[in-house]
Formats: C-alpha cells, structure tokens, sequence
C-alpha cells in the first residue's frame, strides 16, 4: 500500500504582491509527487477547535478564527488577515494531526505544509500561526496514543515557538539545530540547541547533526516529529548557509536511519524553503520525502510493519 500524505495547498491564501511566503510551493510540491506515483496524496481536514487549544490559548484561538486580532499581531504573523488564512491554517494544522495518527499506526505519516514552529501559545510570528507539532503531540497525548515525543527540527530558522511550548514538559525533547545569526534574533531554550554560523556547507552541517542525533534517541520517544524545512540550501534567500540538495537528502537519510534502527514512528512536515527559483525548494522538499519512502516506508513495508 502508498504511503499517504495530507495536502492544503487547495485553500489559497490572498496575499499582496511581492510577499515574501513562498505560497505556490505547496501546490508544486503536491503535483511533483503525485507524478512520481509513489504516495497517496488525501486533502486535510480542519483540526478542531478544542484540539488547538490544548497548545493554544483560548482567547489567541478565538481572536485569528474570527478575525479580531490586533493589527500589531497579525503584523507579527506576518499575514493579512481573511478567511482564506483561517482556513487554510486549520488545514494545515488538520494534516499534522492526521499524520501523527498515520504514525502511531503505521510508522509513517506525512503533511505537505505544517511544521509551523514559530507560533508560541498565545502568539504567532515568522509566517505561523497555530504550532501544528505542538497540537499533535497534545492530541495524541489525551487520546491515550503516546505520551513521549521528540521534536527534530532542522529547519535553519530556531523552533522558538515550540520550545517555548515544551520548556517546562519533561515527555517532550526539542532539538533545533539553526542558523546562528538568523532569525529569531531572540532565541529560546531548546532541549537541545546547535547554532551554525552563516555559510555552513553540507560536512559541517552533518558533522553536527550526527553529534547530536543519538541523544534524541537516547530520550526514549515514542514518535519523533521532524520539521524538515529546507531553507538551509545555498540559494535560498533567507537561509544564510551553504547546503546543497545533496547534502539536505544525506541529512534526511540520517534522521529516517536513525527512526528506522530504532522502531520510532515518525511525522513529517514541511518547514521553511524561499529559495530562487523555487523550484529548488520544491525538489528539496520532494526529496524528503522520496527519502523516506525508501528508507521508512519500503524498509517497514518489506518486514511487515506497516499497516494501512
């Protein structure tokens, strides 16, 4: 059976023009997978309302889906408000939800948006509004699922959101290894932090994620949550270090090896990715995921795990 992966490119967002969120990726990245024929693509859902506000505060909640926020917020967030956001923010959110389900059943799950790690509980930034991986490991705490998670987040950009949402919860890891003079210029305090410095190239970059990949493990998860935005690539415009795609499908195999050698399920999200043009950014992204159908799908799939 195909792996399945949940998509929300179909809720567009209206944005002016020259904004810098890379909107049309999504629907490219939807339609490169789809030709390679290789997974189940399925609409996400919306994620219901109480289920974010286990990671959310209620009034933060209430405010984005209605439309109230202060400007200063959404200015924050980095978005004009409308329907078509609120929307497609539920969707996204829905995916990773869904996903974590897929996970715990089938060792794989997948959301060809989320990883929304900006967002803190009663704010969002940087272009996230709800933490999608925040809401998920929340979910699948209260329905009994899994209480210990890991957060593996190698976008370039710090997962300040979700470290702030998990500081003080001992049953969730958080790994960020980012770009040191990126943004957030305030960081937070992962339960792991690597820093790199602009220009970072691909054996510098590995080096440092096989240093600390092991402790992840070493926590015990139940499920590991990778955030596998690809704004570390050299021509990305906001990413300020030097990988090649090569170098983004190595760090890739490393976290999937590592899941599969150990028997943890693991979700994936998208993350970051501005790269010009942005069809760089889209077969980085699909590269992700190809990765994994080799290395997680097949491997379980060949041994009898995986059940859909």
């Amino acid at each position: 059976m195909q792996p399945r992966l949940y998509y929300c490119d179909h809720h567009t967002i209206p944005l002016p023009s020259g904004h810098k969120f890379p909107a049309g990726k999504y629907g490219l990245l939807r339609e490169m997978l789809a030709r390679d024929g290789q997974f189940r693509l399925e609409p996400a859902e919306f994620a219901a309302r109480d289920i974010i506000e286990r990671a959310h505060d209620a009034g933060y909640v209430a405010g984005f889906l209605s439309g109230t926020l202060e400007p200063a917020v959404m200015r924050r967030i980095g978005f004009p408000w409308s329907r078509e956001l609120a929307r497609r923010t539920l969707a996204s959110v829905g995916g990773t939800v869904a996903a974590a389900e897929d996970a715990m059943r089938a060792g794989f799950g997948g959301n060809l948006a989320g990883g929304t790690h900006h967002a803190f509980r009663s704010e969002g930034a940087g272009f996230c509004v709800f933490n999608d991986l925040a809401v998920a490991i929340l979910a699948l705490r209260s329905a009994g699922q899994a209480r210990r998670a890991a957060v593996v987040d190698l976008d370039v950009h710090q997962g300040d959101g979700t470290a702030s949402i998990f500081r003080d919860d001992r049953d969730v890891l958080t790994l960020s290894i980012h770009g040191r003079n990126n943004f957030p210029f305030h960081k937070q305090r992962s339960g792991i932090d690597v820093d790199l410095p602009d220009g970072t190239g691909d054996e510098e970059y590995l080096t440092a994620l096989v240093r600390v990949l092991p402790q992840v493990f070493e926590f015990a998860p139940e499920i590991v949550f990778y955030q596998s935005g690809v704004d570390g690539l050299a021509e990305d415009r906001l990413g300020r270090l030097a990988l090649s795609l090569d170098g983004l499908r190595r760090r890739d195999g490393l976290v999937f090896e590592m899941c599969r050698a150990r028997g943890v399920p693991v979700v994936i999200t998208l993350g970051g990715g501005y790269a010009e043009p942005i069809a760089r950014t889209v077969e980085a992204h699909a590269n992700t995921f190809r990765t994994a159908a080799e290395i997680l799908f097949e491997a379980h799939a060949c041994c009898g795990i995986v059940r859909t």
